[in-house]
């Protein structure tokens, strides 16, 4: 449902269906982040993966001859992997429009975290990493909240 159509549907006096809202709600998480990384969510797959010392955010180009996105995503999580670094969480909150659940706590803590960024042939991955529970409970609460957010399929557990 587009925008309007919501808009059109709520001023007429209906009220969208959980369902309808929830694919708004990720159609709009989509919009703002493909505006904010800087590459198409339809030309590249997400994941978002929680391992016992942290996790993991990889993304990668859907076709290997799209060299141009897998390098898009490449300086996407290279600059990502910097501002959670710098205890900066704003692109998340641009992308969701809202603060991701554990996020607070990975700016604060941002001495106790550590991000990789690997390049991979179609992308990148950044390995998130603590030594800290307080700090890994949150990394896992931000993953998860990933993974549900924008629908990715990825285990909600740990995985080896």
């Amino acid at each position: 449902m587009t925008t309007f159509a919501l808009t059109l549907a709520i001023a007429l006096g209906g009220v969208p269906s959980p369902g309808v809202q929830a694919d708004h709600q990720h159609q709009e998480t989509t919009r703002r982040g493909d505006a904010v990384m800087g590459f198409s969510h339809e030309k590249t797959t997400h994941h978002f993966r929680l391992r016992a010392n942290g996790g993991e955010i990889e993304v990668t180009a859907d076709d290997a001859a799209d060299q141009e996105s897998a390098s898009q995503v490449r300086g996407h999580l290279r600059h990502v992997a910097q501002m959670f670094t710098d205890g900066d969480f704003t692109a998340p909150f641009l992308i969701h429009a809202q603060n991701p659940p554990g996020a607070d706590v990975m700016a604060a803590r941002k001495r106790d975290v550590e991000y990789v960024v690997e390049e991979l042939p179609r992308g990148a991955r950044i390995r998130i990493t603590t030594e800290s529970r307080a700090v890994l409970a949150a990394i896992h609460t931000f993953l998860r909240f990933q993974i549900t957010d924008h629908r990715t399929g990825d285990p909600l557990t740990i995985q080896p």
